[in-house]
């Protein structure tokens, strides 16, 4: 009979620390705990939050092995350095224990449940010295088994300890918060996490390089339980040594260098060479959504080089991206960074939801090649003004702007012009180009049209109200205002009509002029019988009244009668008369 292999344990729970002293990254809590412990102040509820993978029920069965542990002689007492030997320590570890009891609140959610924990803590412990609650993902419970727990929970009996382990703190209700002392383990930083994945990797006698552990770090995101999970299938993959190869295509990843490549691309506009890239990292197996993940990651680790460039002295970093980060973050502003940010948080959602995300996430890039061009503000406006205004339409060779304004119409500096013949066949061809561009507007009616077209709401309603035209001819208008016009209204019109036609306008105000408005015209008859309603004494004596109240609408007779025809039910004819005799 063949001797039996010893069965296969997952690297997960074969190196899952056993003590206080064997877990990485928690140095407050186990701080905490050592002093509580030492002092003899132990509390009666523990309630332990953080990500998944960091330790919260692992350090439950620790408080719980350290409260009820006796020593290998079996005289001891409660400590932070459970022997791991005695019976007690053994049966815990191991789930076992009667006293101990662990309960998983994802699936023990009700009041019921919580009615069983309530009934059994009155007994005391068959063999420990503490009969211990573990409740795990406890913001799972009902709002009414939590209110069940209250009161147990403050008064429990001196042989009862309570600890509860969430990854979501903010559902645990503040009545249970305030019973429990609270301990928030923080995620695991990088180099303590690469030195524990070498430490299990060389218990393991596995080879895999530095590089790997880093790809490894980083997608474990401070999880210990995640690292270790991808190192054991990391070790799998390898079969022999593990390299950085391996691992990324394990983890669907595109190289890291390949991924600045083809950021590099994208923010130089090469949008060829960009979908070249993402099309090769494909080929090679990596998951577009991947890559624009990577992208997004890339992004936001050089802003933040950019801004704090010691952020570059990241253990997951090598060298070569290390240099290559820095001199991107010199050479890249900070409002295509932002940009860049943005438009790929759109493209993951995209790619994500696309039935083809390879499309999708070609598109995205072609998107971000061709908006890496674009200016900034800043650069628009010095751009625009130093751009040269374009040539009269008569094709004449003064490509000059009108004088005293820019290519834009905005006033200038005068300075010294010339003088003689030249400059008058200056002027006067200048003359001719704004008068034939003016030409198009040859009625006020065209100047309220364009004025629409612009959709500047306020200044159109501004001008068909208040504006009572006195004259009129392209590039000059006179007006007298009416009642409650603005004071800025002529200066507002001359100035918006600059700026979309790229000629000055002069716009005065005059008085004496009674022509009506715009509105006037358009509303003559509405106004004319509001105009009668005031003028009625019943209205009359109202309005004196009321000061402030305005006449919104008038109803005639007629128009009553046709509202009323309107709504009237037809008439039915040779309607059946059911006791009329044939």
């Amino acid at each position: 009979m063949s001797e039996q292999s010893p069965k296969y344990q997952v690297l997960a729970r074969k190196y899952r620390p056993e003590t206080f002293a064997d877990l990485v990254g928690q140095d407050a809590m186990v701080r905490t705990l050592k002093n509580a412990f030492k002092a003899g102040r132990i509390a009666q509820a523990f309630i332990m939050t953080g990500i998944r993978g960091t330790g919260k029920t692992t350090t439950a069965r620790i408080i719980a092995k350290g409260m009820n542990c006796i020593g290998p002689d079996g005289t001891g007492g409660p400590t932070t350095e459970p022997c791991g030997k005695c019976e007690h320590c053994k049966a815990i570890m191991e789930g076992r224990h009667v006293d101990v009891i662990e309960m998983d609140a994802a699936s023990n959610t009700g009041v019921g449940d919580i009615r069983e924990i309530i009934d059994s803590v009155h007994y005391r412990a068959a063999s420990a010295r503490y009969k211990i609650y573990i409740i795990d993902e406890v913001h799972m419970l009902t709002t009414n088994a939590f209110n069940a727990l209250l009161k147990t929970l403050e008064e429990p009996p001196a042989h009862v300890k309570f600890i509860f382990a969430t990854t979501e703190i903010r559902k645990v209700p503040v009545t249970v918060l305030s019973r429990c002392q609270r301990f928030d383990l923080r995620r695991i930083e990088p180099e303590v996490m690469i030195a524990l994945l070498r430490r299990i990797a060389d218990g393991e006698t596995a080879e895999i390089t530095d590089d790997a552990l880093a790809l490894i770090t980083r997608a474990a995101e401070g999880s210990a339980r995640d690292a270790t999970s991808l190192l054991d299938q990391a070790i799998s993959h390898g079969a022999g040594e593990t390299g950085a190869d391996q691992v990324r295509a394990m983890l669907g990843l595109a190289d890291r260098g390949r991924v600045m490549d083809l950021f590099e691309k994208i923010m130089r506009g090469d949008a060829a060479g960009a979908l070249t890239e993402l099309s090769e990292q494909y080929a090679d197996g990596a998951d577009p959504l991947a890559v624009l993940r990577d992208l997004a990651e890339l992004t936001h680790w050089i802003s933040v080089v950019k801004i704090t460039p010691d952020a570059a002295e990241d253990p997951t970093i090598g060298p070569d991206e290390r240099t290559r980060g820095l001199a991107l973050a010199a050479n890249l502003g900070m409002r295509a960074l932002t940009r860049m940010w943005q438009m790929l948080l759109k493209a993951l959602d995209e790619v994500a939801q696309a039935p083809n995300a390879m499309m999708a996430a070609e598109m995205a890039v072609i998107r971000m090649t061709h908006v890496s061009e674009l200016p900034s503000p800043e650069e628009l406006i010095r751009k625009l003004s130093d751009t040269p205004p374009p040539p009269p339409p008569s094709g004449g060779g003064y490509a000059q702007a009108p004088a005293g304004t820019s290519a834009m119409g905005a006033p200038m500096p005068t300075h010294a012009a010339p003088t003689g013949p030249v400059a008058q066949h200056g002027n006067a061809v200048r003359a001719l180009a704004a008068d034939q561009a003016l030409a198009r507007y040859p009625s006020f009616e065209h100047v309220i049209e364009l004025i629409r077209v612009n959709r500047d709401g306020l200044l159109l309603a501004q001008v068909e109200r208040h504006v009572r035209l006195a004259a009129y001819q392209p590039g000059r208008i006179e007006f007298t205002p009416s009642d409650g016009a603005p004071a800025d209204l002529s200066q507002r019109l001359g100035a918006a009509l600059q700026r979309w036609t790229g000629n000055r306008w002069a716009v005065t105000l005059v008085n004496g002029c009674d022509t009506p408005t715009v509105y006037e015209k358009d509303h003559a008859e509405e106004l004319a019988l509001k105009a009668k309603a005031a003028a009625h004494p019943l209205v009359m004596a109202a309005l004196a009244v009321f000061p402030e109240a305005e006449i919104l609408a008038v109803r005639t007779p007629e128009a009553i009668q046709q509202e009323a025809v309107a709504e009237a039910l037809p008439e039915v004819e040779d309607e059946w008369d059911p006791f009329e005799e044939d």
